[in-house]
């Protein structure tokens, strides 16, 4: 009933649309916020900005949301799996209970997290539907923007009909970025030029080469049938193939799989497998970000030839007769995805650009203290099928968070950026286009716009702190804390004192999920606490313990003094029925304090987000 419900509204709305819209003098359509792209950002985005109060309308050129995860058909989802950070830890929650449990959907090797796309499409649209102010409009393109005093006038375009929308905000959820760039942002395609991107592995010179796209193809097991034959293409080469696994390869310099192997790497619940393979597989080189509709067009379908010549090659020359294209998943005629799986498109010029250099050393500028996603998937760049691309040596790198200031084009006001566009480094958008990342961007987008509408400013005035205190309410992640999750007791105490750096985290790379630790049961020592402290709170008098005991309670507590006294903050009295509250114990409180204590004692005592930052993560002033 749900799902009808939605499709019913969604049809309302464009009737609604043809008769009369909402402002009948001028034929437009009103909304807060408006999201073009449904995809893994653009549901993300829609659903948090319904949810903080906005209304919200996505645009969505396919029959489903969800993107990459579900229209791409990428339904093995890379990264985080040990932090469920906001609308992403929602959404693999309600995968796990559709299947019956986390062991059910662990049927890959490297994604804990595998589903079939229908199924991923149908939970987007649940959690759509139970959204009274979000409305979505299948099968739309918008075709053309005009800057307003406040805000936006959007031209959309259906099967049948032409609207205007006038939203406050923009977000562009597109996979390319297309929304930007009509917009007039200004962008970069390709690798940066090492002097342009300060990166020591980046090219010596900047190029316009941006990374494989995939079409790929959900097989289904039909046995004791034979699996529907696909018939090769003109081109159709075995070779091109060979190396996709071991049975047929030669080439001793190619590091590659048994063939059971590259079949099961992302094989699905219910006897699917999922085709996402590189180098010798399917993946596909082109460069489409700036091809007019028509020569993407004619770009698709070389790469649906490429992969459908892939799956005929699995079934002949590998032997699966028995799996053939899933005729249960995508409602196209030849059973491929929706969309094929954009790696990389535009990357807008941001407030700031997120690079190597933050992820490998967040303390040594002040961004981490911004975030408002995070990750922890290697840097991963597909260039197999491009013989001209640079080999660049990816070093290992640790969890990471992303900026708010990413997300925001330097030049437009009222703009927003929800998807693989973002203000990132070419080789930076290797480990930050990675689903469960791209589902907290857009939360953290929604959540950005919504606060917008509700404040009365544009994006770029919108207080960091309020951002980050409203996805702290919603169970996100604004620093990578491998050790303390959500359902820790002093989860939110702890990424409020990362956020400022009082705390600091333990970066380890560590093979495909990256690690910051944060110790939560152990101690620090008064001077490392104070020096975190003095960073921060700059005007602080250095005071008197700098020794290198543990922080005990007395210590916090004249240390949280001289910040109260300095700022002329209220006293906030540690009695019984406080330390109840906190979980914390008198016996807690004799001796060291551990730093997950610390977290919860301080924040208690010093309302930490009325200190602001700016986009630069630089202290404010109260």
């Amino acid at each position: 009933m749900k799902k009808t419900n939605f499709r019913l509204r969604c049809w309302f709305w464009s009737f609604m649309i043809l008769l009369c819209a909402c402002n009948t003098e001028q034929n437009i359509v009103l909304t807060d916020v408006l999201v073009v792209g449904g995809g893994t950002g653009g549901a993300a985005a829609g659903i948090s900005s319904t949810r903080a109060g906005a209304k919200t309308v996505i645009v969505e050129e396919t029959p489903w949301l969800g993107g990459m995860l579900t229209s791409a058909g990428v339904s093995a989802s890379d990264g985080n799996h040990w932090m469920p950070s906001g609308i992403w830890g929602e959404f693999r929650e309600k995968i796990r209970d559709h299947y019956g449990g986390a062991d059910s959907v662990a049927t890959g090797w490297i994604s804990h997290t595998l589903f079939e796309p229908h199924v991923g499409a149908s939970i987007f649209a649940d959690m759509a539907e139970a959204e009274e102010n979000l409305i979505v409009q299948f099968g739309a393109s918008v075709v053309g923007l005009e800057r307003i005093t406040e805000g936006w006038i959007v031209t959309v375009e259906s099967a049948d009909s032409t609207y205007l929308i006038q939203s406050k905000i923009l977000i562009d959820a597109t996979e390319l970025g297309d929304i930007a760039a009509l917009a007039g942002c200004s962008y970069d395609v390709g690798m940066d030029a090492r002097s342009t991107s300060g990166e020591s592995i980046a090219p010596e010179e900047a190029n316009d080469i941006i990374q494989d796209f995939t079409y790929v193809a959900v097989l289904k097991d039909y046995s004791p049938r034979q699996g529907p034959a696909i018939t090769p293409s003109d081109q159709y080469d075995p070779a091109l193939f060979h190396c996709s696994c071991l049975q047929f390869c030669r080439d001793t310099t190619v590091q590659t799989h048994p063939c059971s192997t590259m079949m099961t790497y992302a094989k699905l619940p219910r006897n699917k497998y999922m085709i996402n393979w590189p180098i010798h597989g399917n993946d596909h080189y082109a460069n489409m970000v700036e091809m007019d509709a028509t020569s993407r067009e004619a770009t698709f379908q070389r790469a649906k030839s490429h992969t459908l010549d892939f799956v005929h090659f699995i079934q002949n020359e590998l032997g699966y007769q028995n799996l053939g294209l899933a005729d249960d998943e995508f409602a196209t005629s030849d059973l491929l995805p929706f969309i094929p799986y954009h790696r990389e498109g535009r990357r807008i010029d941001g407030v700031m650009r997120f690079n190597l250099n933050h992820i490998v050393e967040p303390y040594a500028q002040n961004y981490y203290r911004t975030g408002i996603a995070v990750g922890d998937y290697p840097i991963d760049h597909h260039h197999g099928k491009n013989p001209v691309a640079p080999e660049l040596e990816f070093p290992k790198v640790p969890s990471f968070s992303i900026p708010l200031a990413a997300l925001l084009p330097v030049q437009m006001e009222d703009l927003i950026m929800a998807e693989k566009g973002i203000s990132v480094s070419n080789i930076v958008n290797g480990c930050t286009r990675l689903q469960p990342v791209i589902l907290q961007i857009g939360q953290a987008a929604g959540t950005l716009a919504a606060l917008s509408v509700e404040m009365k400013v544009t994006p770029k005035e919108v207080p960091v702190r309020s951002v980050q205190a409203s996805l702290l309410q919603q169970g996100a992640y604004l620093i990578p804390s491998y050790d303390v999750s959500p359902d820790s007791t002093h989860f939110v105490a702890i990424q409020k004192l990362g956020a400022l750096g009082l705390l600091r985290g333990e970066g380890e790379p560590y093979a495909w999920a990256n690690r910051t630790w944060y110790y939560p049961d152990s101690t620090i020592t008064l001077k490392e606490l104070r020096s975190n402290s003095m960073d921060f709170f700059k005007e602080l008098p250095p005071g008197i313990g700098q020794q290198d005991a543990p922080v005990n309670l007395q210590d916090l507590e004249e240390l949280a003094s001289e910040i109260i006294s300095h700022y002329d903050l209220p006293n906030q009295s540690l009695n019984a029925e406080v330390r109840l509250d906190l979980g914390l114990s008198e016996e807690d409180l004799q001796g060291p304090l551990t730093r997950s204590e610390i977290a919860a004692l301080l924040d208690y005592m010093i309302p930490l987000f009325d200190f602001p930052v700016d986009l630069y993560g630089n202290p404010g002033h109260r």
